[in-house]
């Protein structure tokens, strides 16, 4: 079984920066999909960002031209650079893997992910 361990979050002021890192055990992911979703306190959980197998990435409007999605082929470690954080980016950050019908496609919804982290908390104070 594949488990997706979270690192890298914390408390940060706006305009500030965060790296946060997932690493996968138990299994390759070479032909999954990676994404991060977050969920704020009283809101749905949210996709942020997706990386396909080929490297195409998606952003969400709300972080697109300040979030970086990357990911490791050799040991499918996926990456998340936060720039320029906003207080509203406070949230549980979620990484999430799914397998792909193509190493182009870009899933957008929760139910196209198998497997999930437990999250990170990223706060980024005003």
């Amino acid at each position: 079984q594949v488990q997706l361990v979270e690192s890298g979050g914390g408390l940060v002021q706006a305009g500030g920066s965060l790296r946060l890192s997932c690493a996968p055990s138990g299994g390759a992911l070479s032909t999954y999909a990676m994404a991060w979703f977050r969920q704020a306190p009283g809101k749905e959980r949210e996709l942020v960002a997706v990386v396909a197998v080929n490297g195409n990435t998606y952003y969400s409007d709300a972080v697109k031209g300040r979030f970086t999605i990357s990911r490791i082929s050799a040991n499918d470690t996926m990456y998340l650079q936060a720039d320029t954080l906003k207080p509203d980016d406070t949230a549980i950050y979620i990484c999430a893997a799914g397998a792909a019908s193509s190493f182009f496609y870009i899933p957008r919804t929760s139910s196209e992910y198998a497997f999930w982290g437990q999250g990170i908390q990223v706060t980024v104070s005003s």
